[in-house]
C-alpha cells in the first residue's frame, strides 16, 4: 500500500503578492510544488492530492496532470468556506480560508492510505520526503497515528520579514508538545519570536515544524472531531484559523505517540517576493550537483 501526498496549495500567499504556490522558480518553469512532486515519486508515494481552490482549477489542474499525470496518480481536492461539518454555516462576512488542518479535511474523499501533508509553497529536500514515506510505511492505517519531520530553526527563516513556526518539544524522539510561535525574525545576532503576548527569544537549533507531518487515514475522523470542537468555539470569528499542528497537540493529549525525525535536509521556501531569488540560486545550485535535471517534465 503506497502512501498518499497532500499538497496544501489553496492559499492566498498575501505576503508575497501573489499566488507563489503556481510561481516560476525552475529553469524550465518549474514551480517549487514541481519539485516536490518530482521528489515524491522519485521515494516512493503512490498518489498526490493536490488541496485548491475553485478560481485555480483552470490553470492549475491541467499543468499538474500535463505534467505528471503519466508518472503518479493525480487527484484534485477544493477547500472551500462552506464545506463544514453538519450543522454549521459559514459566516456572511467571512473570506479567509479555515486552516491547513481544514485543508486536509477538505481532501478527506481522497485519503485512504498513510498520507502526509506539504505546503504546496515550500521546498523539503527528497531525504526528508524519503524519510517520511518510509514511516508511513511502518504505519496501521487502521489505528490513529502521526509522525513528523523536524527542521532547525536557523534553516528555515527569511532575510525579509518575520515568520511563524510551531515550535517543538521533544523526548527521547517523540513529540511531547507543539506551539505555534509568531513574528520570529533575526534581531541582530539573535532571534525573536511571539508566543500569545510573550516576546521570546529562540536558538538557532531549535527543532520547529515545517507542516511534513504523516497520519494514518484513520486520523481523518479524529480531525473531524476536533474541527466541530473548533467551531463550537469559533465560528463566528472570521479571522481564525484551524491549522495542523493543533491536530498534533490534541493527538499527544489523546496518548498518541509522535515520532519526530530531525532532517539536515536543504529547507527553502517563499514568504515574501525578495525570497524569490535565493530560491532560484539554490535550485541552480542542486541541478548543478546533478540531484535535478534542467528540466523535470522531460523523462
Amino acid at each position: 500500500m503506497k502512501s498518499t501526498l497532500v499538497v496544501l496549495a489553496a492559499g492566498l500567499g498575501s505576503r508575497y503578492g501573489s499566488l507563489k504556490q503556481v510561481d516560476t522558480f525552475g529553469p524550465s518553469g518549474e514551480s517549487l510544488l514541481d519539485y516536490t512532486i518530482y521528489d515524491a515519486i522519485q521515494v516512493g508515494f503512490g498518489k498526490v492530492v493536490c488541496v485548491i481552490r475553485n478560481s485555480m482549477k483552470e490553470d492549475f489542474v491541467a499543468k499538474i496532470t500535463t505534467n505528471f499525470g503519466n508518472r503518479i496518480e493525480i487527484a484534485f481536492a477544493y477547500q472551500t468556506l462552506d464545506d463544514l461539518p453538519d450543522g454549521f454555516e459559514k459566516p456572511e462576512l467571512r473570506s479567509k480560508p479555515w486552516g491547513t488542518a481544514h485543508a486536509i479535511w477538505s481532501a478527506r474523499d481522497e485519503i485512504s492510505t498513510p498520507f502526509c501533508m506539504v505546503n504546496a509553497d515550500d521546498f523539503y529536500g527528497r531525504s526528508a520526503l524519503d524519510m517520511m514515506c518510509y514511516q508511513l510505511t511502518t504505519m496501521d492505517n487502521k489505528k490513529e497515528h502521526s509522525c513528523m519531520i523536524g527542521y532547525h530553526l536557523w534553516d528555515t527563516l527569511s532575510n525579509y520579514g518575520s515568520v511563524s513556526r510551531g515550535i517543538c518539544e521533544i523526548e527521547q524522539g517523540y513529540l511531547t508538545k507543539i506551539t505555534e510561535c509568531k513574528d520570529i525574525e533575526i534581531v541582530g545576532d539573535h532571534i525573536h519570536g511571539r508566543m500569545g503576548n510573550e516576546c521570546i527569544e529562540l536558538s538557532k537549533s531549535t527543532i520547529v515544524s515545517m507542516n511534513l507531518m504523516g497520519f494514518s487515514s484513520s486520523v481523518i475522523e479524529f480531525i473531524e472531531a476536533e474541527f466541530i470542537l473548533f467551531l463550537k468555539d469559533h465560528v463566528q470569528d472570521i479571522h481564525s484559523e484551524f491549522y495542523a499542528p493543533s491536530i498534533l497537540q490534541s493527538l499527544i493529549e489523546n496518548q498518541c505517540q509522535i515520532p519526530v525525525q530531525v532532517t539536515d535536509s536543504p529547507w527553502f521556501g517563499v514568504t515574501y517576493s525578495q525570497d524569490k531569488p535565493l530560491v532560484q540560486s539554490k535550485l541552480r545550485s542542486l541541478i548543478e550537483s546533478g540531484i535535478y535535471p534542467k528540466n523535470l517534465f522531460k523523462g
